[in-house]
């Protein structure tokens, strides 16, 4: 089916109190897992490049985004292609004709007022252009702080999603979403960005506050570190769109490196590819089922206690 927007998806979602998976995808293996694990449970789902996938492929937004598109198209469910974490002005203004509706801006890193000057002025390119735009406020860890990153950090040290001030202020994302216009705000509260270990802990009762001080969807970016029950109490608090990338690689690299370990002498890609795609297929499947309050296949013993992202 064509291409569907994340603005709707999320509306979807909100009106019934649940919420969408976006999953980041870096290579077509990936396109391939996210959208045969969404058509498993029926369901729809965002396709997410981030700035660093594209960093990746060159700097080449086209091909990674064409190859989104014509998966989408030939999904058995809705599927919506979504441009993530973006810093770069000169992305953000490729991100329509690449068939993107929707943007993750990233001001972030920057104090309050640049990183609502600057969220602004991309909100009305966006807005100008069709592109329904999301933005953060607060500080997810797990990526470089650079400028205006956590207290005490250096240039380049990873953001601390614990550290002072690294949490969303109620009161300051009301006053952000109103004088900026976002569509959508990603919040911090508690979760971090790559984390291999599904050992966070969210703030659920400063969810609480934002869900009642805010009128737009909120994101929870590095969901990927947080375990299932965790999820679906974010769901349940207003969360409406989860972001999730690690737990794709985790299941990729785990199954290649697996067949590869059996299978010392194989040098066709093809055939431990076809493993990781599977893997991954397989976790877009389960998240999507904690999302939406199901049980994983096996009931809640498929999570594992230690925190570790489960095998797929």
């Amino acid at each position: 089916m064509p291409l569907t927007t994340t603005g709707e998806l999320i509306a979807k979602a909100t009106a019934a109190h649940s919420a969408v998976a976006a999953f980041n995808i870096i290579t077509l293996e990936h396109i391939e897992a996210v959208v045969a694990g969404a058509e498993s449970v029926a369901a729809p789902v965002v396709l997410q490049v981030s700035e660093n996938a594209v960093k990746f492929h060159d700097g080449d937004l086209f091909p990674l985004a064409r190859a989104a598109t014509a998966a989408a198209e030939r999904a058995a469910v809705p599927v919506a292609l979504h441009l993530d974490h973006v810093q770069s002005d000169d992305l953000l203004r490729r991100a329509a004709d690449a068939g993107f509706s929707s943007v993750m801006y990233d001001a972030s890193r920057l104090p309050y007022l640049d990183n609502l000057a600057a969220t602004y002025a991309a909100v009305e390119w966006a807005h100008g252009h069709g592109l329904w735009i999301e933005a953060e406020l607060g500080r997810v860890g797990g990526k470089d702080a650079g400028a205006g990153g956590a207290p005490g950090a250096g240039q380049g040290a990873p953001l601390d999603a614990h550290a002072p001030g690294a949490r969303t202020d109620p009161d300051e994302a009301r006053a952000f979403v109103a004088d900026s216009g976002v569509d959508a705000l990603a919040v911090a509260i508690g979760s971090s960005h790559a984390m291999t270990t599904r050992t966070a802990a969210l703030d659920h009762a400063l969810l609480k506050r934002l869900a009642a001080a805010l009128d737009v969807p909120l994101v929870l970016h590095g969901s990927s570190g947080v375990p299932d029950g965790e999820l679906r109490t974010a769901v349940a608090g207003g969360i409406a769109k989860v972001n999730i990338g690690t737990a794709l690689n985790i299941a990729l690299t785990g199954a290649i490196r697996e067949y590869l370990t059996a299978r010392p002498d194989a040098v066709d890609p093809r055939e431990y590819l076809t493993a990781g795609r599977a893997a991954m297929a397989e976790t877009v499947a389960r998240l999507i089922r904690v999302l939406r309050t199901e049980e994983p296949a096996g009931g809640p013993a498929e999570e594992d206690p230690a925190g570790a992202v489960p095998p797929t």
